[in-house]
């Protein structure tokens, strides 16, 4: 009754604008929030849930780096696939604005610049109110097509710009600091503590503002700062500056879902990606899970959400930002029976290794908690180094995304990060690797393949589907049935890494047909068969079986790069409806063939011209 009587009074505070678009979106009835069971009731709708894949919320407190880029790419490649086989999919990314990152009053001395929010300190580095802070940083992430990128990074929060500057394509980009997702958290806190999951008690323990988050006496050690000699205590797991912290505040009972998590890791052993990270998972609840800490007090966090019946206490940044996933997957108004209708539960949820814990052991836990369903899986990947040292803002070793960017392309960049990012071991950046990726892989590979093939003298791409439609002659020998059979197995090879949320080594894949393809073309020599009218068949066959090749990876490589691959598949002809992963099948498609745009000589109109700078 209590907590009835606290959603009355929350859903009073709540904007007006807020609760008019949620009526008019249909979602909204009073019955959705009052009866806590509502919205986890299985559901037997005919409609078939969309693909739902998440990225993390990105930090505002600082400029995006390398593994921001990384993680958006590695997302968006993931969603595209599931476009490219014609199911609908929705991509959820943001910002987090809360916690002790972002804000505070730059007058403050060190020690009580310590107990703000990591969000507060940057603010107050800064010299900034908070809100304008978070409103200057949010925009970096921010699609805007109106104005160049200059000027969007001068108006605009460099996470969305970054988002549009690497053609992500996401269909929402949340705040924290939104209404809809305070609403979101509000509710989710008082269905836990009506079910009796929240209790307060005093809480003692090493807590690091940069990682948000406490750490037991057996996770911290005495550091020293080599140049200025000052001790500190820091997180054996991140390096980073600790503090004692006494207070009192509101815990979860973690511990209870000990078992429960267990269980569930048991029935889903591929929850976590890759299985080392799964074992390492197993392993640290096995070893037993104490309550969580779930609020700070107002004095010490003032940026965030209040707990809704305690004006003293704000929100722990971990339980807020977590729940963004639920927020926009219209939570708490999905309407009965559509529950999965905006995606939850998320199909896959993408994150860096160092947030496992937040990710694969508290979030199920709280939605254990509210019978709401899990996440099918988590993908966890590991980090960027640079000259195989860990990336590091302090030390100045880090790599700024806008500048790759501009430098070496959107779509050299996407192709890069794929091919070389690291899922289960670190991989190292270096821009001498870019260029060997591009000259190799695209350049040399793809590119050169497409030149050979479209812009060859001597045949017709058009001609040699016509001879194939026709029936006549395939090309013959132990060489085109290889290449053959490579071709007719290359989709389900790719599909099957994707399966395992392995999207590098899907491009390998692609990449070793394109490989294969320049090695046959090679042999066979089709240039040597020009002018014998003997040989015009085989002329045919060898181009076609090619052509096929460069049909069939540039429609599979449209996930990676999706701008060069319309190019390309407009240079073959292909209608834009037989672009989908179906038409894969080699032999499906007999009408392409003729080019729906200027294919340029020389080094104009090639897929992939020099580099800009090959330093």
């Amino acid at each position: 009754m209590k907590s009835r009587l606290l959603w009355r009074s929350l859903l009073s505070s709540t904007p007006n604008a807020q609760l008019k678009t949620t009526a008019q979106r249909g979602l909204w009835r009073p019955c959705d929030f009052l009866n806590a069971r509502c919205y986890s009731t299985p559901t037997n709708a005919i409609h078939e849930k969309p693909y739902y894949v998440t990225t993390p919320i990105f930090y505002v407190n600082a400029a995006p780096h390398i593994g921001h880029l990384y993680t958006l790419i590695l997302t968006d490649v993931l969603k595209r696939w599931q476009v490219l086989q014609g199911r609908k999919a929705i991509l959820c990314t943001g910002t987090d604005e809360h916690g002790m990152k972002v804000c505070g009053n730059h007058e403050r001395n060190y020690q009580e610049i310590l107990k703000a929010s990591k969000i507060e300190r940057a603010a107050s580095e800064a010299g900034q109110d908070v809100r304008a802070f978070c409103d200057q940083n949010y925009k970096s992430f921010e699609v805007r097509h109106s104005v160049d990128l200059k000027e969007q990074l001068e108006y605009a929060d460099p996470l969305k710009v970054l988002a549009q500057r690497a053609n992500i394509d996401n269909d929402h980009f949340i705040r924290t600091s939104e209404p809809d997702h305070r609403f979101a958290v509000q509710h989710f806190w008082l269905m836990l503590k009506e079910r009796g999951y929240i209790y307060t008690s005093k809480h003692e323990g090493w807590y690091a503002v940069s990682d948000e988050t406490f750490y037991p006496a057996s996770g911290v050690q005495l550091n020293l700062e080599p140049s200025t000699g000052r001790k500190f205590m820091a997180s054996v797991e991140t390096g980073k500056e600790v503090e004692w912290t006494s207070e009192n505040n509101y815990h979860f009972r973690l511990s209870a879902f000990k078992n429960r998590l267990l269980e569930y890791y048991a029935s889903n052993p591929k929850f976590v990606v890759p299985a080392t990270r799964m074992n390492d998972v197993v392993q640290a609840v096995t070893a037993g899970l104490d309550d969580l800490s779930i609020s700070r007090p107002v004095e010490r966090l003032s940026w965030g959400i209040p707990v809704p019946d305690d004006e003293t206490q704000t929100i722990y940044v971990w339980l807020d930002a977590l729940i963004n996933y639920l927020t926009k997957a219209n939570y708490p108004f999905q309407l009965p029976g559509k529950e999965d209708a905006a995606g939850w539960p998320a199909d896959c949820q993408v994150i860096g290794k160092d947030i496992v814990r937040f990710h694969c052991i508290y979030w199920p836990a709280f939605l254990m908690a509210l019978d709401l369903p899990l996440p099918y899986q988590v993908l966890t990947h590991a980090h960027w180094t640079l000259s195989h040292q860990k990336m590091s803002k302090s030390t100045g070793n880090v790599v700024n995304p806008f500048f790759a960017l501009d430098r070496f392309g959107v779509e050299t960049m996407r192709y890069y990060l794929i091919y070389d990012g690291g899922i289960r071991d670190d991989a190292d950046y270096e821009n001498s690797y870019i260029i060997k990726r591009y000259r190799k892989g695209l350049q040399g590979g793809l590119g050169n393949l497409a030149s050979r093939i479209v812009r060859g003298k001597g045949w017709s791409v058009k001609k040699s589907v016509e001879q194939a439609v026709a029936g006549k002659a395939p090309a013959e020998g132990s060489l085109a049935e290889t290449h053959r059979i490579l071709l007719m197995s290359l989709p389900g090879q790719v599909t099957a890494k994707f399966e395992a949320l392995d999207s590098g080594a899907a491009l390998k894949e692609i990449m070793n047909a394109v490989y294969a393809t320049n090695r046959y073309m090679q042999h066979t020599q089709p240039w040597d068969l020009v002018g014998n009218p003997q040989e015009l068949e085989n002329l045919n066959s060898i181009i076609y079986l090619c052509a096929e090749s460069l049909r069939i990876c540039g429609i599979l490589l449209q996930p990676y790069m999706p701008d060069t691959m319309k190019r390309l598949l407009d240079m073959l002809g292909v209608a834009s409806e037989a672009r989908k992963y179906e038409n894969t099948l080699l032999g499906s498609d007999l009408s392409y063939g003729k080019p729906t745009i200027e294919l340029g000589r020389g080094t104009q109109g090639v897929l992939f011209p020099p580099l800009r700078s090959h330093s």
